[in-house]
């Protein structure tokens, strides 16, 4: 059995992790840590992994967390997975950050969207972004993995089949992408009072949505240049669940089973990316506590613009589900381990 850790435990993306990797069959979880809760035990702070998680809080210890573990995962706030980082280098472990801190080719571009200084730039240079469709192999190669964002995540599956075949304008991409509330956290704030968010809809971000040069390093990667995305996230009064509808010029001219035929193809074999047939499109109940992303298209004649739609559970393979699957790829693990089956509906 492989020992990991969950050092943030507490906040929803750590417990999604803590619930996952309680039931991995080849996984012992080996501590959770929060600055919290320490003390308690982790059902206290989470009730429906009662009798399923009988581990207790603990402070963090980051060196002595890290040398019982095979693998760490961090899920605290960006800013704050670098000392993590840097220990489980110097006692040569496994570690899936689930922050930004690691996603970005230039330390510069983190710098200027989060306003933080990096502190680990030498392993910076050696963390390989985890969306697993796209950098498999050198997630397999890896001891540093950057979990991509929610966000990107829906959007770069969303576009990589066009953009790596040429078929859209790369400076036309606009992104409208809806979130449910668990993704600004559990921290308390008014902007997710339930009075607030409740029977509303509203954009947030507009034009600075720390995301977006996320989004615009890995569609330019595809697209083997510079791509500028308008990415405009919107907070909707649901828990969980991302909708992306994605709009892009088409460079020539190509119909609906064309473009499907495509994505078929190249996401063929892959355990989480489900292409929907013509006459369906996704919607975020049903991937609902999966590790899948649900991808629908639709092309426009009389715009000349190809439609796509893409659908992932932001806590899952926005997140957790998706560090579990980089773990799967670093362990030599069948990468569905522990994340097989659909989600829940209704």
């Amino acid at each position: 059995m492989y020992k990991a850790s969950v050092i943030g435990a507490t906040g929803y993306t750590g417990a999604e992790l803590v619930r996952i990797l309680s039931y991995h069959p080849e996984v012992e979880l080996a501590g959770i840590t929060t600055q919290s809760y320490a003390g308690k035990p982790f059902w206290e702070v989470y009730p429906h992994l009662y009798k399923h998680v009988e581990m207790i809080c603990e402070e963090q210890d980051i060196p002595g967390i890290v040398s019982r573990s095979d693998v760490v995962f961090s899920a605290l706030p960006h800013g704050h997975s670098m000392e993590v980082a840097i220990e489980a280098d110097r006692q040569n472990k496994f570690f899936i950050d689930l922050g930004a801190d690691f996603r970005f080719r230039d330390f510069a571009v983190y710098e200027s969207w989060y306003g933080i200084t990096h502190t680990a730039r030498e392993l910076n240079e050696k963390a390989v972004y985890g969306l697993p469709e796209i950098h498999r192999r050198e997630i397999a190669q890896a001891r540093l993995i950057a979990n991509p964002g929610c966000y990107p995540t829906s959007i770069i599956l969303g576009l990589a089949p066009l953009l790596k075949k040429g078929l859209i304008d790369p400076d036309s991409i606009i992104s409208d992408s809806k979130s449910g509330v668990s993704g600004a956290g559990r921290a308390l704030s008014l902007n997710v009072h339930y009075c607030e968010v409740n029977e509303s809809i509203k954009a947030y971000g507009v034009t600075t949505h720390r995301h977006t040069p996320e989004i615009e390093q890995e569609l330019g990667l595809l697209a083997g240049g510079e791509v500028a995305v308008s990415f405009t996230p919107h907070l909707t009064p649901m828990i969980r669940g991302i909708l992306s509808t994605i709009y892009a010029v088409r460079s020539r001219p190509f119909q609906q089973k064309e473009a499907l035929s495509l994505y078929e193809e190249f996401y063929g074999g892959e355990p989480f990316v489900s292409v929907l047939p013509e006459g369906m499109l996704p919607a975020t109940k049903t991937v609902s506590g999966s590790n899948r992303c649900v991808i629908g298209i639709v092309t426009d004649d009389r715009t000349n613009r190809v439609i796509i739609i893409s659908a992932i559970d932001n806590l899952i393979k926005g997140a957790s589900g998706q560090a579990v699957q980089n773990m799967n790829i670093l362990l030599g693990l069948p990468e569905d381990t522990g994340l097989a089956g659909p989600g829940v509906y209704p």
